[in-house]
């Protein structure tokens, strides 16, 4: 069983819709700490990080706002997630806009590169994120983590990345929404673009499986970034991103449960959870069984609801 460890990251710098910053407040009062240790798994829950004091950074792209947050939220976070892996954990944080990935991603690098391992990137989302600060035109910096991933240029602010991951080790699968600059630069990088059209014609396992025994095959480590906008907005509405045609109830489930029986997965992203916009916990709820079928549990194991 695994020992799983919430780090809880309020950030709502990487956009300019308000709420984000309740995400962890949320999956705490939606009982995911219980969902976890019901399957017979440790829980630790570190907190919330908070801001370190601000450095003064500059961005030549003058849209780009709240770049010193960001940069200090990296720091913070890099440095949370790497203290979890070191300490033998499997952390789980609990965004927070997208934005934090640039650092959790960072903290996993950090730790997989003193372990000798490769570390794989799956990217549950509608969007690429593959946006550079230069290159950004809403300035919205939680649409630049996989780019900084990657080692694109651009991102002088922030703390060199780790270790860059190789595009043959990113997947992103579920995207629906990307820019005309952001795939003219996919393309360069000839990182696997699982978007929606090719979930419809090859299915949603042949490709996640694909990817899955790369990973195995590597002997790598996984980080797995789930931006609530992955799923449809007709089940999870409480995204300020909604872009239609996302994934089911069913196709998320199973996303999760083949991540779970790949033994593969040792970090984890939440992100975007505005419960501003939620209906009733919705879904907040939904997200933390989606935790539960990463963590074990089975389809057949769902509660009959009575709405």
């Amino acid at each position: 069983m695994s020992r799983t460890i919430l780090i809880g990251a309020p950030i709502d710098e990487g956009q300019r819709r308000p709420g984000c910053l309740m995400g962890p407040a949320a999956y705490r009062v939606a009982g995911l700490a219980r969902a976890i240790s019901d399957l017979g798994h440790g829980v630790e829950d570190w907190g919330d990080v908070a801001l370190p004091s601000l450095a003064h950074v500059t961005c030549p792209n003058p849209a780009v706002h709240a770049l010193a947050e960001c940069v200090g939220w990296t720091e913070v976070l890099a440095d949370r997630v790497d203290d979890a892996l070191s300490d033998g954990g499997l952390p789980i944080i609990l965004g927070g806009d997208h934005s934090l990935a640039l650092g959790t991603v960072a903290g996993a690098a950090a730790f997989a590169a003193r372990e000798g391992r490769p570390l794989f990137l799956l990217w549950l989302d509608a969007h690429s994120d593959f946006h550079t600060p230069l290159t950004t035109e809403s300035g919205n910096l939680h649409g630049t983590p996989v780019a900084y991933i990657a080692g694109r240029e651009g991102f002088d602010a922030f703390p060199p990345f780790p270790e860059p991951i190789p595009a043959e080790r990113i997947c992103l699968y579920g995207i629906r929404s990307v820019d005309a600059a952001e795939h003219a630069a996919l393309l360069r990088h000839d990182i696997a673009i699982n978007d929606m059209r090719v979930l419809d014609e090859r299915g949603i396992v042949a490709p996640l499986r694909e990817f899955l025994t790369a990973v195995r095959e590597a002997g790598g480590m996984l980080h797995v970034s789930l931006d609530v906008d992955f799923l449809d907005p007709s089940i999870a509405p409480a995204v300020g991103t909604t872009v239609p045609g996302g994934t089911t109830f069913r196709e998320a489930h199973l996303v999760m449960e083949l991540l779970h029986e790949s033994g593969l997965v040792t970090s984890l992203d939440l992100v975007e959870l505005n419960p501003f916009l939620d209906e009733r916990g919705k879904t907040a709820k939904l997200m933390v069984d989606l935790v539960g079928s990463l963590m074990g549990k089975k389809v057949f194991d769902r509660p009959t609801r009575s709405y």
